[in-house]
């Protein structure tokens, strides 16, 4: 008799409860004979969410947290992560509130996970709105290289580096390793985690598996062309990167240290607005890496 996995689906919120709300349905239409529960954590959002999924809530199936405050991405994947450890699931399935996995998604996740015989982590090929790669998704082989061209054509690849937009973990693997980062705040976390299990286990890309991830742009972010309004989370992304490259020793220092000069010359060269501004929060951010030593406790 085939083994009926359960599986736990983690979704992290903050303001965005029509998305939302497509994710869970997508998530609920998932064809696999696993059991697939739905652990929802909402960042203190302030916009209805709460009611606008209550008839989603009346499902047994579904769990929702309310945090109570914004905890960033990190600690809103943090929080859930825990929460789900505590539940008796085989696996993880972690994704934000703008992932819309396709109705097999998790079906080739778990096939996959049957074939290799033991991994760390999955990861799903994540397409934009108009089915083209997504490109704040591609996952990297190393601190500096990210999958591209006939390498996104294979069917399972080799990889270090993913993000949370539809990740399949064992719980084992979880139980081990331990949480996401909560002191990451927002970008990077899902590296560092991810640069976590692979250097355990062989972790992977199932091309197979597909999710839509609807960003408003597919054009990844950069400090240097980024609204105004939206310069100081650079602080932490750029802080959180040199974090996770100094743990890849001379390769990772090398590349953090060329993509801090890149940001400072597209900022002088390209910025039309607050260049200051942009350049305070870069320098801003390599000064706070020096103090930046956070933990992941065990779980």
């Amino acid at each position: 008799m085939t083994p009926l996995y359960r599986t736990i689906a983690v979704v992290v919120t903050h303001n965005r409860k029509e998305l939302l709300k497509e994710c869970i349905q997508a998530i609920m239409d998932q064809e696999t004979g696993s059991q697939l529960d739905i652990l929802i954590i909402d960042n203190g959002s302030t916009d209805g969410t709460q009611d606008s999924i209550r008839p989603f809530l009346k499902d047994e199936r579904i769990r929702y947290v309310n945090t109570g405050a914004n905890l960033g991405g990190a600690g809103g994947f943090e929080r859930g992560v825990r929460e789900a450890a505590k539940g008796s699931y085989d696996f993880l399935w972690m994704m934000d509130d703008d992932t819309i996995p396709s109705k097999s998604a998790l079906e080739k996740l778990i096939e996959a996970g049957k074939r290799l015989k033991g991994f760390g982590f999955l990861s799903s090929l994540a397409l934009w709105r108009d089915g083209s790669v997504c490109t704040m998704n591609v996952q990297r082989k190393d601190i500096a290289r990210k999958l591209a061209g006939r390498e996104l054509k294979g069917r399972v690849i080799p990889v270090q580096f993913a993000t949370f937009v539809s990740l399949f973990v064992p719980m084992k693997v979880v139980r081990k390793v331990g949480a996401p980062i909560g002191q990451f705040f927002i970008w990077g976390d899902d590296w560092e985690y991810t640069r976590r299990i692979s250097k355990i286990y062989k972790c992977f890309v199932i091309t197979d598996s597909r999710v839509i991830h609807k960003t408003q742009t597919n054009v990844g972010c950069d400090i240097s062309n980024d609204l105004p309004e939206r310069i100081q989370r650079y602080r932490y992304g750029l802080r959180n990167d040199i974090f996770v490259a100094k743990r890849e020793g001379i390769k990772g220092r090398i590349y953090i240290s060329l993509k801090i000069i890149k940001n400072i010359v597209k900022i002088i060269l390209f910025s039309d607005k607050e260049k200051g501004e942009r350049l305070k929060v870069v320098f801003s951010a390599v000064r706070d890496s020096g103090d930046f030593h956070p933990v992941s406790d065990p779980i």
